[in-house]
């Protein structure tokens, strides 16, 4: 089996691999402080919940977007799979030209995004990822990536009113059932979520009159399904597509295809 890790600054996501099909796939926290060793005891315990085995694991591959954590993962494979993993960055194939003006800047996360999305819909696109950041990457129709935009996560957005306005309660990220709210729970999660609904259409728009197409656009991460019941741009919902993309540049560096 192929284990894809995507490292992210809230959450790393691990997915297992049988050829092609996505087996089973995990969310867990995402924390700087952790050794090599309690990062191999919270695997091992999701491997035993699916009566998986450390040395069912025949290959590995990593995106990462947290430095400290790259080293931390790499010798846990070595350690406990007897693996050297990929890792996605400088010098690994991905089948993908990059347009950006210093291409070792663009993060892993993005180029694998790209990479899965293009390989599965064929057309120009607009990919807006949702994790602790959200990013807005254009791929063209000849499946070159252009660049793009990146905003505050809706996460970030929302604990920065709360850490910053003494008298406002933390709330739960949701939609409410209008714009103009009776209660402070309610108003500010208004704000928040139909505010972001706005970024998101907005800079997808802006995109699109910049580029002079219309490119599907697709979402991915956390809260793209959330999003996108209200936003008047997101065209699909792909939630397991970095790790689509990790499986796609692993064969390609394997020889797959």
């Amino acid at each position: 089996m192929l284990l894809a890790i995507d490292i992210g600054n809230t959450n790393t996501v691990l997915g297992l691999y049988e050829g092609s099909r996505l087996t089973r796939s995990w969310r867990i926290n995402t924390d700087k402080a952790r050794t090599v060793d309690e990062y191999a005891i919270v695997i091992h315990d999701l491997f035993r919940l699916g009566d998986i085995h450390f040395r069912d694991i025949h290959d590995v591959i990593i995106s990462c977007v947290v430095p400290p954590l790259l080293n931390t993962f790499e010798f846990l494979c070595r350690q406990y799979f007897s693996k050297k993993p990929q890792v996605v960055g400088p010098g690994i194939k991905t089948g993908m030209p990059i347009h950006y003006d210093n291409p070792k800047e663009v993060g892993a996360d993005r180029i694998v995004n790209a990479v899965a999305a293009y390989e599965r819909y064929r057309r120009s696109l607009i990919i807006v990822d949702f994790g602790t950041a959200t990013t807005f990457d254009f791929i063209s129709a000849r499946g070159e990536y252009q660049g793009g935009a990146i905003a505050p996560g809706v996460g970030i957005s929302a604990e920065a009113l709360f850490e910053r306005a003494s008298k406002l309660p933390r709330v739960e990220i949701a939609r409410p059932p209008q714009v103009i709210a009776k209660t402070t729970v309610g108003s500010m999660q208004a704000g928040i979520f139909f505010g972001y609904v706005g970024l998101v259409d907005g800079i997808v728009e802006r995109m699109k009159s910049e580029v002079r197409e219309e490119p599907l656009v697709v979402a991915t991460g956390g809260l793209a399904a959330l999003i996108a019941e209200s936003s008047k741009c997101i065209d699909e919902v792909a939630p397991d597509l970095t790790l689509e993309g990790l499986r796609i540049i692993h064969a390609r560096n394997r020889g797959g295809f």
